[in-house]
């Protein structure tokens, strides 16, 4: 089966008129501060308008307080934890936002992190590379062979420097549930229509040869 396409760090009108054109299944937001990709409440109202209904939303926060995620919630159907944050924290996110799912991003160094990721009351996890200085949006891979010798119970979604270049050998040799992408579908900092479509042919390229 295809695997999911999440694209992450949308934040103009444009990118938004740019995924209604090649459909991938998630659209990601960063919604706190201080990133670059941040995207207010009233910014992300309007992409949501825009975006078609077929997309789902997917909120990234970084250890958010509550209320945080509250200003955002009736524009999402996930809210992806990309952070520090407790098991104690996620299960009173659930209880707070019942209606959306909740995605946990690890930053992957070693099996542990994994274990330790599996065992979150999240409904998905999202495995990426782990950074000193980010939170994610680095464009380094993530450690494809720990995945590989480690899988998650949970299906999770491959992050972490994806591109038209390995997409193919990303979904080969981790067979994740999703794949998300952010920088390499960019040019100078915007998301890039040609590149998004690039990844969007590969990806059904490849469907359309497993088929056969």
């Amino acid at each position: 089966m295809n695997p999911r396409l999440k694209i992450c760090g949308i934040r103009r009108i444009q990118d938004a008129e740019y995924l209604n054109l090649y459909a991938p299944d998630y659209a990601g937001f960063i919604l706190s501060k201080p990133f670059w990709r941040y995207v207010s409440p009233e910014h992300l109202k309007k992409l949501h308008e825009i975006l078609s209904p077929g997309i789902k939303r997917v909120g990234v926060f970084v250890n958010p307080e509550l209320y945080e995620i509250r200003d955002y919630a009736e524009y999402l159907d996930v809210i992806q934890l990309h952070g520090e944050e407790s098991k104690a924290f996620i299960k009173l996110v659930r209880e707070n936002f019942p209606e959306l799912e909740i995605w946990k991003a690890v930053r992957v160094r070693n099996p542990e992190d994994i274990r330790n990721a599996d065992q979150l009351p999240a409904d998905k996890l999202v495995l990426d590379s782990f950074s000193e200085r980010s939170h994610g949006g680095t464009g380094t891979l993530a450690p494809w062979d720990v995945i590989v010798q480690n899988r998650p119970e949970k299906e999770f979604f491959l992050a972490g420097g994806i591109s038209a270049e390995n997409i193919r050998d990303a979904v080969r040799e981790v067979r994740p549930f999703g794949i998300d992408v952010s920088s390499s579908v960019e040019t100078d900092k915007c998301k890039d229509s040609s590149k998004i479509q690039e990844i969007i042919k590969i990806l059904q390229n490849r469907s359309d040869s497993n088929a056969g």
